[in-house]
């Protein structure tokens, strides 16, 4: 498309989660040392939300990826799960096999001796389980989760669980079924929006990282906009500067100007069209 135009390796906006784009800057920055803090003390629940669109899955994929070999990472994507579900899930994600049998509290002892065995047989590894788009999680499923974490040792949680999600999260877990689970979660975080700093330092990052050897550049006028217009949030941001730069790319350009941005932010859904433009 525009990547031989702006000597870029590879697109630089793409809405892939990918680690290498992560940006360790203010929010984003200490939610990770909250994260790996609370994580390095044994500390059994920890929560992070965010809206949608602040860079979650992002933000989580980072984590599992900077964990030491300490750590034995185990990951579920999408926790629309019943109560067995996820204890398969977590039964597979520890290498059990689960074919064999539907006895629930036969893959629980499996799971125990698993999570034993890992944490103060000769591995030394402490077991984390992410939970990505945790507002799916049913009620009852997120019980079933807290029951997991039941399991320790006299020193230690021999289960450590990390919820990603969306606000809807915390008006779940304020249920009163489930208020024992609130009160386990030690370390919460929410994250927040790009201001307008953290947006020219993003749009920077993103393009060095693709390859830019500094060329592109992005009017102070503009990158005004571009928060403006995307609110903060990375995932419209990135959005917004994608279709900023095939603009600059049919004109010619190298130099992204408030022109593009509005363009780009008039076609898109979820941009946030200001009723007078100031520039």
């Amino acid at each position: 498309m525009y990547l031989e135009f702006y000597g870029l390796r590879e697109l630089p906006f793409s809405l892939t989660p990918d680690t290498q784009y992560f940006l360790a800057y203010g929010h984003y920055r200490d939610a990770l040392n909250t994260l790996t803090i609370a994580l390095n003390a044994g500390e059994g629940f920890i929560k992070v939300t965010g809206e949608i669109g602040t860079g979650k899955t992002l933000l989580c994929r980072k984590l599992l990826n900077e964990l030491d070999n300490r750590f034995h990472t185990t990951y579920i994507p999408n926790p629309m799960l019943s109560p067995e579900s996820l204890i398969r899930a977590v039964a597979d994600e520890l290498g059990i096999d689960t074919k064999a049998t539907t006895d629930q509290h036969q893959i629980m002892k499996e799971i125990t001796h698993a999570l034993i065995k890992k944490s103060m047989g000769e591995q030394k590894k402490q077991v984390l389980l992410c939970i990505d788009e945790a507002q799916s999680m049913p009620l009852e499923t997120l019980e079933t989760m807290r029951l997991l974490t039941n399991l320790e040792s006299e020193k230690k949680k021999l289960l450590q669980v990390v919820l990603f999600g969306q606000p809807e999260l915390d008006e779940k877990l304020a249920h009163n079924s489930i208020r024992q689970l609130k009160q386990r979660i030690t370390f919460s975080y929410r994250l927040q929006p790009l201001d307008q700093h953290g947006i020219a330092a993003y749009i920077s990052h993103r393009l060095l990282t693709a390859g830019s050897s500094g060329a592109i550049q992005f009017h102070p006028k503009a990158l005004k906009l571009l928060q403006r217009g995307s609110r903060g949030y990375p995932r419209l941001v990135n959005i917004l500067a994608h279709k900023s730069l095939i603009l600059g790319f049919g004109q010619g350009t190298m130099v992204i100007t408030p022109q593009q941005v509005r363009a780009a932010i008039r076609d898109t859904e979820g941009a946030f069209k200001p009723r007078f433009w100031h520039f």
